[in-house]
């Protein structure tokens, strides 16, 4: 493992939830956490900033997490992003698997430490 710190952006409209990930990744020391709860906004940052990771929603009023997936790989084909949802339809989750998705987590989230190891998992890959 290095100790390089990675730049990830959450982007969720549940505060509660951003908070709680933005205070746990931030405190293993190894994640600098961003978090956005409007994915129109969340748009805008990310064409500024780079960032090593993603952790997006699904559902959130604004925008649906989908399309925000798509306009985040128009621009940034590279970037790595892991979905977050608590309405997992297969159809969903392989849409997202197309439109360029690495993975996906569940809500309500088993264990921050499992979140943790697949966000490491996945930066790693």
């Amino acid at each position: 493992m290095s100790d390089k710190i990675y730049d990830i952006a959450i982007i969720d409209d549940e505060t509660e939830i951003l908070s709680m990930l933005q205070k746990f990744l931030t405190k293993t020391g190894k994640y600098k956490v961003s978090t956005f709860s409007n994915p129109v906004v969340a748009l805008n940052s990310i064409e500024k900033d780079k960032f090593d990771l993603i952790l997006l929603d699904i559902m959130m009023p604004q925008m649906d997490g989908l399309e925000a997936l798509e306009k985040i790989m128009e621009k940034s084909p590279s970037q790595k992003v892991c979905m977050i949802t608590a309405y997992s339809t297969l159809d969903k989750v392989l849409k997202s698997h197309k439109e360029g998705a690495i993975n996906y987590v569940m809500k309500p989230f088993s264990s921050l430490q499992a979140l943790d190891s697949k966000i490491q998992k996945i930066l790693n890959s």
